[in-house]
């Protein structure tokens, strides 16, 4: 879900530090928002994506959470070229679907030695094979929060986008990850989905 392998790092001259914002205006409605684990957001009828740094509005709805692309972190080379061969990029005229889902992993997880992340990763859970069969129809985006520092909620915001028509296979991959050992060290997740008006 999260995907953490996929292509993250970003061209120097192409933003790095996105805010997603929710809001009582945005071009993305918010179908749904499901707390799967840990503490809820506050509800917000729309989401706004910005580049750089943003706040929440200073009345009604509101919340803002950042991250940062930043370089693959478990993916091997010949796992690199597959990803990239495949994968659309997003904001794509028909993918009017969207989710944001941002998960915190536990101590547990950022105790382990980087040989032992990816393991768990890939070699017990598959996190880059699974993701792999649903490209190029799910496209996606990795922020890493917990790089801007401790106050952050949250270690990890995955910005994902999808034709109507693939909505169930995103689901379909969504349950895979979520069913499999890396969850375990996942402590604090929510689902929000969301719309848009076509382009």
């Amino acid at each position: 879900m999260k995907a953490e392998a996929m292509s993250d790092a970003a061209p120097s001259s192409q933003p790095r530090l996105f805010t997603f914002v929710g809001a009582d205006l945005g071009p993305w409605a918010v179908r749904t928002a499901r707390t799967l684990m840990g503490d809820a957001l506050p509800p917000a009828p729309c989401l706004q994506v910005v580049e750089g740094t943003a706040v929440p509005p200073s009345h009604g709805a509101g919340w803002a959470l950042a991250g940062i692309t930043s370089n693959e972190r478990y993916v091997e080379r010949h796992e690199k070229v597959a990803l990239v061969g495949a994968q659309a990029g997003l904001g794509r005229a028909q993918a009017t679907r969207a989710a944001l889902i941002p998960i915190r992993k536990s101590a547990a997880w950022w105790a382990l030695p980087q040989d032992e992340r990816r393991a768990v990763f890939e070699s017990q859970s598959h996190h880059i094979a699974i993701g792999m069969r649903y490209l190029p129809a799910v496209a996606r985006r990795l922020h890493h929060c917990r790089d801007l520092g401790p106050a952050e909620p949250f270690d990890f915001l995955t910005w994902f986008d999808y034709a109507p028509e693939h909505e169930l296979a995103f689901d379909e991959l969504l349950k895979a990850l979520r069913n499999s050992p890396e969850w375990a060290y996942v402590d604090r997740e929510v689902d929000i989905r969301l719309v848009r008006e076509p382009t």
